[in-house]
C-alpha cells in the first residue's frame, strides 16, 4: 500500500499547486473559491494532526483566506503528509478521534488517507466549476493527467 499512498499524496500536492497557481495567475479573489481551497488545506492540517497524535491545529474548517496564505500552507502540509507517508511502514491501524463537533469516531488510517485525497478532489472540482462560471480558466487536475505528467507523456 505504501507506493499507492506515495502516488496519492504526490498527486494531491500537484493538484493543489496547479489550482492555487491558476487562482494566483488569474488574480481570482472570489471568496467562495478561496474558502473551498482553504477548506482543503484546513482538512490537510486537521487530519495530519489526528493521524500523528498531535493537538488539533488552530484552524477553522471554513474561513477567509488569501491565495498567498493558501499556497504557503498547502505546500507545508502537503510536504508534511508526504513525509509522513514516506516515514511510516504501515497505515493499517485504527484511529480514535473526535470530530469538530465533538462526536467520537474510530476509522482506519488508510481509509482516512484515501478520504483526505478524495475530499480534496471533490472541492477542487467545485473550484473549477466556479472558475468556469465566472469566466476564468480552470486547470485539469485529473489523476490520470498527473500520471501522464509524471511519466513524461505530458508537459506540466
Amino acid at each position: 500500500m505504501k507506493p499507492y499512498f506515495i502516488h496519492l499524496f504526490t498527486y494531491n500536492a500537484w493538484a493543489n499547486r496547479r489550482v492555487l497557481k491558476a487562482l494566483k495567475e488569474q488574480e481570482v479573489g472570489d471568496a467562495k473559491m478561496l474558502s473551498l481551497m482553504g477548506h482543503i488545506v484546513a482538512a490537510l492540517m486537521l487530519w495530519l494532526h489526528r493521524v500523528q497524535g498531535l493537538p488539533p491545529p488552530q484552524v477553522k474548517l471554513w474561513d477567509d483566506w488569501n491565495v498567498d496564505q493558501l499556497i504557503e500552507l498547502s505546500e507545508l502540509y502537503c510536504t508534511r503528509w508526504q513525509d509522513f507517508v514516506n516515514k511510516e511502514d504501515s497505515f493499517s491501524r485504527e484511529l480514535s478521534y473526535t470530530n469538530y463537533t465533538g462526536d467520537p469516531y474510530i476509522n482506519n488510517v488508510e481509509m482516512i488517507m484515501i478520504h483526505q485525497v478524495n475530499h480534496a478532489t471533490y472541492h477542487r472540482a467545485q473550484v473549477a466549476m466556479l472558475m468556469r462560471q465566472q469566466g476564468y480558466q480552470p486547470v485539469n487536475t485529473d489523476f490520470i493527467t498527473w500520471d501522464r505528467v509524471r511519466t513524461g507523456q505530458l508537459k506540466d
